[in-house]
């Protein structure tokens, strides 16, 4: 059967059809072939098209990673409606904005999570039904929302299908185009309500295909599923596993240990991550085999420290590293070729395939070489905006402006570009380098410093586990830099004898613009934001608060 991938569950087709014994996904002790995961996704897809006669709706997933909640998301692909993953740390008020704020006409849940917001999801009258999991009859019945519910079972065997026509159902079920919407992936949020950036089949597919190019996947990888699926790069290891046929292993890790063991028993052949697990990682005691099988590592969600990067050099020394860039309103944006990493270890590298990265000063023109400007996104990956959000739509997707030089002023459809908020440089080689977020940058003594460069040279004291720096106001100074430091555990100085050394080493690496001029130590891991990064504003906030009660 030939077979064009351009809507997002057509990525399931292929490896299915070529093989009815070919794992798609593993959890725990338990595998899936991707034959298997076809019938749940189109029992599903056909439950949800009886369901909702129009295209479009919103199928919100409150699910831990888990087969369930992959057949979830391609099963509303399938029926041609929009999923939404929902992180499972997410508390109560957060998941209720989210359906909210979407007006979901499903919720896909479990017992357990559902039971904190039972009450406030009957007073959804946008909310159709509850698709709940690992709950019997009579637990159904006590709930308040019980007359909304369907269990997963049931909905799934509302669906009966002949394995013979399988593939052809999979394939025509969705009338859908790859411009339409398939997913709503909800950011952070740290300075208010989470935000939806939708993304289109077009989005998800081209990123697939384009990253999977260049990381090189193939039919015999084995990928770990270590981020969340609630995030763009979470969710693009089941996209680009799936592209290629390869197999994905799920982990709801506790411990960075979790992701130690289950590399080696799997033998992971691809791991990505972001900065703050990467650095517990890189402290692990890795076994010198796993480099055999460890084909690559990628790190993006932010700079790689480059004493981390050392280190897992060195527990990794035949694995090829991949240091990415990418924001979620454009899924993917940038890599560095593992060639380059001994050549420009602190750059982002280029456009992946089939994109074009401007960076552009705030008149719209493009930069020179070493000239600072906004990192700008054009081509197949920019999103869709923000959902039901005009206002943050007009500040992030904009026209592409004229002087950029890069379209025929005569062409006269307008064409939308992502611009990232991110500050950014290239060398003569064209080669881009990370300097900070525009809204994160801290002006200090009449100059603009990145917290990840004061970052940087504290976690190269090889004293500092876990490292945030943010800026507080100033009278004289404009802004002065706060670092908050959580020191490994086995430092035995005191945290006067730290400081001092801390800070010597600033002095000696750092001009004194760029030096903290406090220094605070935390005996607990820096808390982090749904997507797993240490949340620098949420910490800045505290700080502040703190000091403004006297405490």
């Amino acid at each position: 059967m030939a077979i064009n991938n351009y809507l997002l569950h057509h990525l399931i087709v292929k490896p299915s059809d070529v093989s009815k014994s070919k794992i798609a996904l593993k959890y725990e002790d338990k595998e899936l072939t991707y034959f298997d995961l076809s019938k749940d996704v189109v029992k599903l897809a056909k439950y949800l098209n009886n369901l909702l006669p129009t295209p479009q709706n919103r199928i919100s997933i409150f699910l831990e990673k888990r087969f369930e909640f992959v057949s979830s998301c391609f099963a509303s692909s399938c029926a041609g409606q929009i999923f939404i993953p929902i992180n499972p740390i997410l508390k109560s008020d957060q998941v209720l904005h989210i359906l909210n704020d979407s007006k979901s006409s499903v919720f896909i849940t479990t017992l357990e999570r559902i039971k904190t917001i039972d009450k406030a999801l009957i007073e959804l009258d946008f909310l159709d039904k509850i698709i709940l999991l690992e709950a019997t009859d009579d637990e159904i019945n006590k709930l308040i929302c019980s007359k909304k519910v369907c269990s997963w079972q049931e909905a799934l065997n509302q669906a009966t299908l002949p394995e013979t026509v399988l593939q052809k159902t999979l394939l025509s079920i969705s009338t859908a185009i790859d411009t339409d919407a398939v997913s709503i992936f909800y950011t952070s949020g740290s300075t208010g309500k989470p935000k939806g950036v939708v993304l289109s089949h077009r989005n998800m597919i081209f990123g697939a295909k384009n990253v999977s190019s260049y990381l090189e996947n193939n039919p015999e990888d084995i990928l770990l599923a270590a981020l969340p699926l609630s995030f763009d790069a979470g969710f693009s290891q089941l996209t680009t596993g799936f592209y290629v046929g390869a197999k994905i292993v799920l982990l709801n890790y506790i411990l960075p240990n979790d992701i130690l063991k289950l590399v080696v028993k799997e033998k992971i052949t691809g791991l990505t991550a972001v900065p703050p697990l990467w650095i517990q990682i890189a402290n692990l005691k890795w076994p010198n085999s796993v480099t055999d099988h460890l084909r690559y590592f990628a790190n993006t969600g932010g700079k790689m420290p480059l004493e981390i990067l050392k280190k897992l050099r060195t527990h990794f020394p035949k694995s090829k590293p991949f240091l990415m860039y990418g924001l979620t309103e454009s899924f993917r944006s940038t890599y560095l070729p593992p060639e380059e990493i001994d050549q420009r270890p602190n750059s982002i590298g280029k456009a992946i395939p089939n994109a074009q990265i401007l960076i552009l000063k705030p008149d719209g023109s493009p930069c020179k070489a070493k000239e600072p400007g906004e990192l700008v996104h054009r081509g197949a990956l920019v999103g869709l905006g923000y959902w039901n959000d005009p206002e943050k739509t007009a500040e992030r997707y904009k026209l592409l402006p004229p002087s950029a030089c890069s379209r025929p002023s005569e062409i006269m459809i307008p064409e939308y570009v992502a611009f990232s908020g991110d500050l950014v440089e290239k060398d003569e080689d064209g080669f881009i380098y990370f300097i900070g977020r525009n809204d994160e940058m801290m002006k200090t003594s009449g100059y603009r410093v990145s917290p990840m460069e004061v970052e940087e040279v504290i976690y190269n004291t090889g004293l500092a586990e876990e490292v945030a720096s943010f800026s507080i106001p100033d009278p004289k100074l404009e802004q002065i830099i706060i670092a908050v430091v959580k020191p490994f555990t086995h430092e035995s100085l005191s945290n006067s004898d730290l400081n001092a050394k801390i800070l010597n080493y600033c002095k000696d690496k750092m001009p004194s613009y760029m030096v903290p001029s406090q220094i605070e130590f935390a005996n607990e891991s820096l808390p982090r934001n749904q997507n797993g990064k240490i949340d620098r504003k949420g910490i800045a906030l505290a700080f502040i608060n703190r000091n403004k009660n006297g405490n």
